[in-house]
């Protein structure tokens, strides 16, 4: 009976197909290349290993054995199994597998959007099986993330102060400050600096946003880390504030909001890829990785 299988037998299973194909040891000889003696001699060392016979070869002709018929459906139920088992394991050598985690700041422009789903449509249009998952955060939780190795990339706007991590700059992003309806300064006129300093500011807990703004109102009651929460201070007439140009823009059309001092007390952010550079990528990430910079027009890291 055979124990383990070694290549040897496997070989001698083909012969023993070969053989039962062809309908003979004298038919097969040309198949196989070999002589009738030798296949004869190897189809004996078969049935030794398997410890009976396969065939009967005779005045009678070629025939073979109930067992060996047997043994023939299980031989090619075993190389159909080997062939699948070749075909799917030269598949998963250029496939990417495994999952990629994408963290993204809240209220992006549409166009930001539109260059994520470019490179998910890059992505999912190479041979891959992979797991994308996107999160929405802000940018000191996608921070924490990363420090975490919970997210393997980030888009967003961050302090560069973390050393752990590499960043590539994506895009700018322009950011207003805004009064709405109600407010005294939402007039034609630009206001003055006594003006300016009279109005109560929405608070970004982002140091490294707060010290870029051109505004540095000291009277400020208001604390809002979300885009939406800045935009409900402002639209109670009561604050000023800083958004993002474009997400204010719907609400400056309906003559609910107007910029102060446009342009003077304007200023960009710069949105970045982040990722944990002790963090070892896997082959489904680098190639996320190049498709999301490719989508926006960059290539490489610093």
């Amino acid at each position: 009976m055979l124990g383990q299988l070694h290549d040897v037998d496997l070989q001698l299973l083909r012969l023993f197909v070969s053989v039962v194909e062809a309908g003979g040891f004298s038919a097969a000889q040309g198949e196989l290349g070999l002589s009738q003696s030798s296949i004869s001699q190897q189809m004996a060392r078969l049935e030794t290993r398997l410890g009976y016979r396969l065939c009967s070869r005779g005045k009678g002709g070629f025939s073979v054995t109930p067992k060996g018929e047997q043994l023939l459906i299980a031989i090619r139920s075993l190389f159909q199994s080997i062939e699948t088992f070749r075909h799917q394991s030269n598949g998963v050598a250029g496939r990417l597998i495994g999952e990629v985690r994408l963290g993204l700041s809240e209220a992006v422009d549409q166009s930001v959007l539109q260059r994520v789903a470019e490179a998910i449509r890059r992505f999912r249009e190479r041979d891959e099986s992979v797991r994308i998952e996107l999160i929405s955060a802000m940018p000191g939780e996608m921070e924490r993330l990363l420090l975490q190795q919970r997210l393997d990339l980030a888009i967003g706007y961050f302090s560069l102060a973390q050393s752990a991590f590499d960043y590539r700059e994506l895009f700018r992003e322009t950011q207003h400050l805004y009064c709405a309806a109600g407010h005294p300064l939402f007039t034609d006129e630009a206001p003055d600096d006594a003006a300016l300093q009279a109005c109560d500011r929405v608070d970004h807990p982002y140091r490294f946003l707060r010290t870029d703004e051109p505004f540095q109102g000291k009277v400020c009651s208001a604390r809002s880390e979300q885009v939406e929460g800045a935009l409900a201070f402002i639209l109670s007439g009561k604050h000023v504030g800083y958004l993002p140009s474009h997400y204010a823009r719907q609400w400056q059309d309906r003559g609910l909001l107007r910029p102060v001092r446009e342009g003077e007390l304007s200023f960009e952010v710069a949105f970045h890829l982040a990722r944990h550079r002790a963090q070892v990528p896997g082959d489904a990430q680098m190639a996320f990785e190049e498709d999301l910079l490719s989508s926006f027009g960059r290539s490489g890291w610093h």
